[in-house]
């Protein structure tokens, strides 16, 4: 008798118990708050066990003109103010009420000054309260659920562009809320023909994602083909637009990126209205514009803000740089190592005396330099913001000098390596510029082993991957190859505006006679 005296004690003790981890969250201030438990199987005890252990969770009871509400929130993602002010204080004033009335007024607006909108769902219930907004459960939910958007944005201020920087010309760029970033948009695409497709990626991160593009402008069979990879797109999570970036080339083991990264407003809607296709991604203030091709990478935003003669003298010389960026150290080894007959006499003899008491071959001074760049590049980047520029080149300057009079590298090989490292940065997309970063390596080895035949043939392997590849269908080498001299008037040169009065053909409908706005 004893015995069962004491079970049924002990049972009764841990009935009336918090349970366990998940009382000093939601349980706890639900139960501090003067609530109960609902059953089981309501709507709001579904709810709160979809959010059990969370701690930043709020579960209000409200009592709204004498009916039982519960207000269930994120108190780290609302906006309290606004909640509090146009959404608790009037429910609580709310004279004596029916539940079925006090549905009907939230819904149509009489009773709080924020929109509601009812839902059905209790997964779509959560999702809303994920993103920010409140869910007001009228009697446990069972007379209905009500939503209210009432997210707080963190946002940063709209400042100038962080890599695609332009002295004249607008200095806005992207940032980290899409909504920001589409009202940026929206203020130079002033057209109702401007279309915005809404998509959500990540099982865990439900990253909203917008699909821009003009009806009309773009070319349908790469509108349906950029819908069909969105759509077969399934990710746990998407923190970055890299994530859906990969998944869009069509070569994902190229080296060359076929998805262009921009965060200058400007650039992507001058991409649209050329009849090419954005996406915008909420939390990175990068959007992503398809098709692309290797001249498009080589322009920058400023081409169309200056003189037309200066933007085609300065596109010469990224071309010019790009060559250099990736030949000068493998043409440099090949040279001084199979081939020293080629280079004048007097210059021969000047790199021969630099090299005459260095301890090894041209191929392993410029690895080594190109090596010792490429850290000092990475460690500019990574340590803070205000050193990286002085370490970057003081740390070169002293590492150079040090290491030729020491005589490990000679002093030619330093300055191949500080031509080809600053020639790196005239290239207008890092993307691109880190493509020819990485080829530099295999190319270099090539020279320094086989001399210039193998350059040549590295070289030309080079050109036979540029040229297979494509970016959703239009080729990459356009308009070399396949050859279109009408759009020259957009690559090698910048025309003059009078004349720049069609869109490129690489990304045209399939109507020849499309014209740009202000040409039709």
């Amino acid at each position: 008798m004893l015995k069962r005296l004491i079970r049924a004690w002990l049972r009764h003790s841990l009935q009336g118990r918090p349970s366990g981890p998940a009382s000093g969250g939601f349980g706890a201030r639900f139960a501090a708050k003067g609530g109960s438990r609902p059953a089981s199987g309501d709507p709001q005890s579904a709810i709160l066990r979809a959010f059990q252990h969370t701690e930043d969770l709020v579960c209000q009871p409200i009592s709204a003109g004498g009916v039982a509400c519960t207000l269930v929130y994120f108190e780290t993602i609302v906006d309290k103010t606004t909640l509090f002010a146009h959404l608790i204080r009037p429910l609580r004033e709310q004279p004596s009420l029916e539940a079925k009335e006090l549905l009907d007024g939230l819904l149509e607006g009489a009773l709080v000054s924020i929109p509601a909108t009812r839902v059905r769902d209790v997964d779509q219930a959560v999702s809303s309260i994920l993103e920010g907004q409140a869910a007001l459960l009228i009697e446990a939910g069972g007379k209905g659920i009500c939503l209210f958007p009432v997210t707080q944005y963190n946002d940063r201020a709209v400042t100038e562009s962080q890599h695609e920087t332009v002295i004249v010309g607008p200095q806005e760029a992207f940032v980290e809320n899409i909504r920001t970033n589409l009202a940026l948009v929206r203020h130079k695409l002033k057209h109702p023909d401007f279309k915005v497709e809404k998509y959500t990626f990540g099982r865990f991160t439900k990253t909203e994602t917008y699909l821009v593009y003009i009806q009309g402008v773009c070319n349908e069979d790469v509108l349906g083909e950029v819908k069909k990879k969105l759509a077969a797109t399934d990710v746990s999570s998407v923190l970055g637009a890299s994530y859906i970036a990969e998944r869009m080339q069509d070569m994902p083991f190229s080296p060359f990126p076929t998805v262009q990264y921009s965060e200058r407003p400007d650039t992507l809607a001058a991409a649209l209205m050329e009849g090419r296709i954005g996406m915008m991604m909420d939390g990175t203030p990068q959007s992503l514009i398809v098709p692309v091709t290797f001249f498009s990478l080589m322009q920058s935003a400023e081409d169309y803000y200056q003189n037309f003669m200066a933007s085609t003298w300065i596109r010469w010389i990224r071309l010019f740089f790009v060559a250099m960026s990736f030949l000068v150290p493998s043409v440099y080894v090949a040279v001084t190592t199979f081939h020293p007959e080629i280079v004048p006499a007097n210059l021969l003899q000047t790199i021969t005396a630099a090299r005459e008491n260095i301890p090894f071959p041209a191929l392993a001074e410029v690895l080594i330099m190109e090596l010792i760049f490429e850290g000092l590049r990475e460690a500019g980047i990574r340590i803070p913001r205000p050193l990286g520029q002085t370490v970057s080149i003081i740390g070169a300057i002293v590492i150079g000098q040090a290491t030729v009079q020491a005589g490990i590298v000679s002093a030619p090989t330093v300055i191949v390596v500080s031509i080809t490292g600053i020639a790196s940065f005239v290239i207008p997309h890092f993307e691109l510029g880190l493509a020819f970063r990485l080829l530099r390596f295999p190319l270099l080895l090539l020279g320094g082993l086989l001399g210039m035949a193998g350059l040549v043939t590295g070289l030309f392997i080079l050109f036979w991957h540029l040229v297979s590849l494509s970016s959703f269908g239009v080729p990459y080498m356009h308009p070399l190859a396949p050859l279109s001299v009408r759009d020259w008037k957009d690559t090698f040169i910048r025309i003059n505006w009078t004349r720049m009065n069609s869109r490129p053909e690489a990304y045209r409908k399939l109507d020849p006679a499309e014209r740009l706005p202000g040409h039709e």
